[in-house]
């Protein structure tokens, strides 16, 4: 037998990104909150009403989520009555891009498959 060194050690995904992507494509509404910011609506009463089925208890559930990964900031004025906004972060910006390119990528499987299966 001969014994070959290994070159490469076993290559694993990155823990917390991967776990980030995978936990924000799972609130169903995290893509639309990014939307929601871009379009300059950045307090929560206003997406609620923005959007149709978005409760405010769903969406503070969901905003937290972006805070605790440091994608969203709180911005809180001390105002009366009270005024909340959010904000796309630095690193949010970081992470929007890589949401982008998913979305192309998704874009060309989906066009992909269609050249493949006309019929369906």
């Amino acid at each position: 037998m001969i014994n070959k060194e290994k070159l490469f050690p076993r290559k694993l995904a990155p823990k917390s990104s991967a776990r980030m992507v995978e936990v924000i494509f799972g609130c169903k509404w995290s893509l639309t909150v990014y939307q929601l910011l871009a379009q300059g609506i950045n307090r929560p009463g206003e997406m609620v009403n923005n959007v149709e089925g978005l409760s405010t208890k769903v969406l503070n559930q969901c905003l937290k989520r972006n805070i605790e990964f440091g994608i969203l900031e709180k911005i809180v004025f001390n105002e009366l009555p009270p005024r909340v906004e959010y904000q796309v972060t630095t690193f949010g910006e970081q992470f929007l891009v890589i949401i982008e390119q998913l979305e192309k990528l998704q874009s060309a499987i989906d066009e992909q498959s269609t050249r493949r299966n006309p019929l369906t």
